[in-house]
């Protein structure tokens, strides 16, 4: 471990530890939070500072509390958990029929963020749950770009899409057309060599939460014959995340369609 490893390791327990004494919800004073870190006065002094500017730490008058943004990624992990429930099963049915790597994945900023990743193949993928891609280089980003343009924010993400906004800076017109037609995305050789991939949104046509997606090499993935096995699971998972619908089970479906 380097000298740097242990300064960041210190740094993080400290924010952390300095986090923590919130967790009653009551506000607290500077010296109230330097007597239960043990920190210096000047030291919680300097972190309340940072965490104030990015949102973490609140302060009125001579008192601190937390800030919006723990309750905001509180609310998004707990939605996003909420999809990886909801999409898990489905994802294993869909990797059952085709034998294909499947991910699921949310728009972070320009980027795609994956919450779930089943399977392996032969191929090195350049994907981990809760990595990040270049959105406009992914099957993934492109549905999820394509789709969500006219929501800047969401109740059921509780999350911002501004590359989502800029849609038509990263992909060609016709291609956002032609998702939006065929709620699919295809991706060849885009994201790594050898690799090609086919998503679809998570929705309804007026939301999209998240997208999912099947992955393996360019001679392997059947980019017409895979589209209706996609969607059917996009819809699957959107169904199970629906009140009002039952959640349906997807491994008889995809796997009809598929060895049609």
């Amino acid at each position: 471990m380097t000298l740097d490893d242990e300064f960041s390791n210190a740094f993080i327990a400290r924010v952390a530890g300095l986090l923590d004494e919130f967790h009653t919800g009551n506000r607290l004073t500077l010296s109230e939070l330097s007597t239960r870190t043990g920190l210096p006065r000047s030291s919680t002094h300097r972190l309340l500072t940072q965490l104030i500017e990015h949102g973490w730490v609140s302060k009125r008058g001579k008192t601190y509390a937390l800030g919006r943004t723990p309750l905001e990624w509180g609310a998004l992990a707990r939605n996003h958990d909420r999809l990886h429930r909801a999409a898990h099963p489905v994802l294993h049915d869909l990797h059952s029929a085709t034998d294909l790597v499947v991910h699921l994945a949310v728009l972070d900023g320009g980027d795609v963020r994956y919450v779930d990743k089943i399977g392996r193949g032969p191929l090195v993928l350049p994907s981990r749950i809760g990595g990040r891609q270049p959105a406009h280089r992914t099957a993934l980003g492109k549905a999820l770009l394509a789709h969500t343009r006219l929501h800047a924010s969401h109740p059921a993400t509780g999350c911002t899409h501004p590359a989502a906004q800029r849609a038509e800076n990263l992909l060609p017109r016709n291609e956002i057309a032609r998702i939006r037609e065929r709620h699919v995305a295809h991706e060849r050789e885009e994201s790594a060599p050898g690799v090609a991939c086919v998503a679809a949104p998570i929705g309804n046509g007026q939301i999209c939460v998240g997208a999912l997606s099947v992955t393996g090499h360019v001679d392997t993935v059947d980019t017409v014959g895979l589209a209706t096995p996609v969607r059917l699971a996009a819809r699957a998972v959107w169904r199970a995340l629906s009140p009002s619908d039952s959640r349906p089970h997807l491994g008889r479906s995809v796997g009809q369609r598929t060895n049609a």
